[in-house]
């Protein structure tokens, strides 16, 4: 079984495991969001694609952050390769607002 953070279990940043905190925790992963995010832009991808995409991730960490994603629910395996699930696109689609406000942020630090 793979181990990922799971809410109600003590967690990064949370004792109590709080869903939230979960989500970070597991999300806050060297590569984990990148790989989400193309997965989601560009659609299914064999794991040497999904390499090339994410460019200086190493083959370790990809196996890794693709079985944790799959064992959270958020992708998963197609014929075409790796993809998201419908739950993996609801969270790109509640992360794509922080992309923005991201970037926000950036043009605020950048003033001060």
């Amino acid at each position: 079984m793979i181990d990922i953070p799971r809410p109600g279990q003590p967690v990064r940043g949370s004792k109590s495991g709080a869903p939230i905190m979960a989500l970070f925790d597991l999300l806050g992963r060297h590569w984990a969001m990148g790989v989400l995010w193309t997965l989601t832009e560009i659609g299914p991808c064999t794991f040497r694609k999904l390499q090339e995409e994410c460019e200086t991730i190493s083959p370790a960490a990809l196996n890794t952050r693709l079985k944790e994603l799959q064992a959270a629910g958020f992708i998963h395996r197609t014929e075409g390769g790796y993809a998201t699930t419908e739950l993996g696109s609801r969270l790109y689609d509640q992360l794509k607002p922080l992309g923005s406000f991201s970037k926000e942020w950036a043009k605020h630090l950048e003033k001060a």
